[in-house]
């Protein structure tokens, strides 16, 4: 249910109401809050609450630093990990300058702009993640430890997959919060995991994939674990990715081939927004990662693969992003890029049905390769028309500023 401002204030009246945080994220996708106490809600809407941009990555520096949140009552969620007595709502904010524009580092704004183009071409994305983490164990003082909490395979189940009770609590959690989990299972690592989510608008679901790391990070650390989300956090194990599964509709007929099209025309330019830590590269090309820029059926070696399914479920799903990355930006940007195959009538390369892991020599060099490090990333940002025409140029300088 989409709360209105009034039904909000009302609410936080009449339920026992006592923090209210405001939630944002840095331009990586790292979740940050401020708390207010209830008679603060009144003026947070209105005027905004102010926070020192300076003391965010990529917000800016001393000399302009006053930002301010203002939430939005759409996303109120009670955090059912806090107190019942007492309780503790989150709301999602947008963030703007002192003069009342739009802060165009809001990455959440920025999603919102790319929905809005794509609604002006008549266009409706719908986005769902399946997001792969790691449970470890912690040492005797708490600290976090490589040790996997199991050692499990593949959608093995208990006594063996220790990680069920987790995913339990993870995905009702979800549930209170009013986040639909489709499906929970032990991944191929020891200790990895997956919880599936069903599709939904583009900015329900990037707030959701935000969410999604709040609470399982916290109900890791409320069963004396840890959780990790690293792209490649063992060596020699499967690494964490954050398949995106993209469906996209016009009242002008079939779009998917174009927008497609456009994706993989442009991935390799969008990779380091995809996958923006070193560690994001160690992953590509082994346990179902891909390297190839290709596509298929069912095929899990391909970038991007289209799963059997029928009616509402068909989809495609991009298999390359990792959760590491800031899922506005990562949504915007496929949006973008389905727009632009869709306007310049992106073909579909042929279908690559083949087991791309096994492929050597000259059959391997007719093919694109995905960045295979940060660096090379960076290079196909920097020198990219798309980046230039769809990304802030303060957003862009600072992810080709990582190290």
């Amino acid at each position: 249910m989409k709360y209105s401002r009034d039904e909000v204030m009302q609410y936080v009246a009449e339920e026992d109401v006592k923090f209210i945080r405001m939630a944002f994220c840095d331009i990586f996708g790292r979740q940050k809050n401020i708390s207010i106490m209830p008679g603060e809600l009144k003026r947070a809407f209105e005027y905004g609450i102010a926070i020192d941009a300076s003391a965010i990555a990529g917000f800016g520096g001393v000399t302009h630093s006053d930002l301010f949140l203002f939430p939005d009552p759409s996303t109120i969620s009670v955090l059912p990990w806090r107190p019942e007595h007492g309780k503790v709502v989150r709301m999602y904010c947008e963030i703007k300058n002192p003069d009342g524009t739009a802060f165009l580092s809001d990455t959440r704004t920025l999603l919102k702009k790319a929905v809005d183009e794509a609604e002006k071409q008549g266009v409706t994305f719908r986005f769902g993640t399946e997001s792969e983490f790691y449970l470890f164990c912690r040492d005797e003082n708490g600290n976090p430890t490589l040790t996997p909490y199991d050692n499990a395979g593949y959608m093995d189940i208990a006594p063996d997959d220790k990680g069920e009770n987790v995913r339990r609590e993870i995905c009702l959690t979800l549930e209170q919060m009013g986040i639909r989990p489709e499906s929970s299972h032990h991944e191929e690592g020891p200790g990895q995991n997956e919880i599936d989510f069903r599709y939904s608008d583009p900015l329900s679901a990037a707030d959701n994939a935000v969410t999604f790391r709040a609470v399982v990070n916290t109900v890791a650390a409320r069963n004396g674990l840890c959780a990790d989300f690293s792209p490649k956090p063992l060596e020699t194990q499967a690494g964490n990715g954050m398949h995106i599964n993209i469906s996209a509709g016009s009242r002008d007929g079939e779009v998917m081939p174009s927008v497609l099209g456009g994706i993989l025309k442009h991935i390799r330019e969008i990779t380091l927004f995809l996958n923006r830590t070193e560690n994001s590269y160690k992953r590509f090309g082994s346990h179902k990662a891909p390297i190839y820029v290709s596509w298929s059926k069912e095929n899990r070696s391909q970038l991007v693969r289209i799963p059997a399914a029928k009616g509402e479920y068909r989809r495609a799903e991009l298999r390359s992003p990792d959760s590491m990355c800031n899922p506005y930006i990562a949504f915007a940007l496929l949006i973008y890029a389905g727009l632009d195959g869709i306007k310049n009538k992106t073909e579909l390369p042929e279908e690559t049905d083949i087991d791309l892991y096994t492929l050597c020599g000259e059959k391997a060099q007719k093919y694109e390769v995905l960045p295979r490090n940060i660096e090379e990333a960076k290079t196909f940002a920097k020198n990219s028309a798309f980046i230039k025409e769809t990304l802030p140029v303060q957003i862009t300088e600072q992810y080709l500023k990582i190290q």
